[in-house]
């Protein structure tokens, strides 16, 4: 393959669950390969991994992933026992806060935006200033799952209610090329390859499936809430799928509109959002994906975009 080294590149982040793990190998596919990342803008899971990468801890949050197992999710389950969303994230919020540390988004040394909803004045946030973990924890609040995010007078939720695919906080940069993925691509009844290492015994091909084990958990711990608990998780299921169905329709929309130079497709049915367990292969599946698009794209060609004005960071919303 040729390759363009030494480009610079604003990469944009889609939110779509557990499936943003596929941005990890992306990253690290254009770094190895002389592409250098000096803008990121994310939504959701976008958000979370990008902004990871911006502080400069990727390696460490991809060796944390990377050993989870099924089970391990119910370490991070903080019940929030209220109306506003299943889970707080506090839990999983204070992990990568120990992993990272606290960070200003100002001082990090790769410009970096989350995106957010603001449900009070229904419009999209970004947020480029300030605590990392604040704009990462509002922009992964999807709604019904986690609790809303309280910030600056603000109740913020998940960015990929509006905008799963955020490109327009890159208009302005300074870079060479804007690289999109999306993670809410078309279908292609994409199977990523079995892991490598074999499953845990209770995990195997009778196993009754995180929800089922979550209901066991919630039962052991007590009385009645075993019972919300697993028609929480009803709704839970329900919601999640909603949602990604109006992310689906809404990155369609977001590229007609705005194209990217480079897009890297990541099908809906790689994964299912909440199977963290499979970073590994969404990691090496994020490798195939962004060699074969950056192959596509230097093949057919064409005249690099000509640089971008980069805005000032701060509290921004569109228009």
């Amino acid at each position: 393959m040729h390759k363009r080294r030494g480009k610079t590149v604003s990469l944009v982040l889609g939110s779509g669950g557990a499936r943003g793990l596929a941005h990890i190998g992306i990253i690290e596919w254009l770094s190895a390969h002389g592409y250098q990342i000096e803008s990121i803008s994310g939504a959701s899971m976008g958000a979370l991994v990008g902004g990871i990468h911006a502080a400069g801890e990727l390696d460490a949050y991809k060796h944390w992933v990377c050993a989870l197992r099924r089970s391990d999710v119910l370490r991070f389950l903080d019940f929030a026992f209220s109306g506003e969303g299943l889970l707080k994230g506090d839990r999983i919020m204070d992990t990568l806060r120990a992993m990272v540390g606290e960070r200003a988004i100002e001082d990090l040394p790769i410009t970096f935006t989350a995106v957010a909803t603001d449900v009070a004045r229904q419009r999209e946030i970004w947020l480029a200033r300030g605590p990392l973990f604040d704009a990462i924890r509002a922009s992964i609040a999807v709604p019904g799952v986690f609790t809303p995010h309280d910030y600056q007078g603000m109740t913020l939720v998940d960015g990929g209610l509006l905008n799963p695919v955020p490109i327009a906080p890159t208009f302005r940069d300074l870079t060479d090329l804007t690289v999109a993925v999306n993670l809410n691509a078309e279908t292609a009844r994409t199977q990523v390859a079995a892991a490598s290492e074999p499953a845990e015994p209770e995990e195997n091909d009778n196993d009754q499936g995180l929800h089922a084990r979550i209901r066991q958990f919630l039962e052991a711990i007590g009385g009645e809430f075993g019972d919300v608990g697993a028609q929480r998780l009803g709704v839970f299921e329900l919601t999640t799928r909603a949602f990604e169905t109006m992310q689906n329709a809404i990155a369609a929309m977001k590229l007609a509109a705005y194209r990217p130079d480079v897009l890297i497709d990541v099908p809906r049915d790689t994964c299912a959002s909440h199977e963290f367990y499979r970073a590994a292969e969404l990691i090496e599946l994020g490798h195939r994906l962004a060699e074969a698009a950056m192959e596509r794209a230097t093949t057919d060609g064409g005249p690099l975009p000509e640089g971008r004005q980069r805005p000032a960071g701060g509290l921004r919303e569109p228009g």
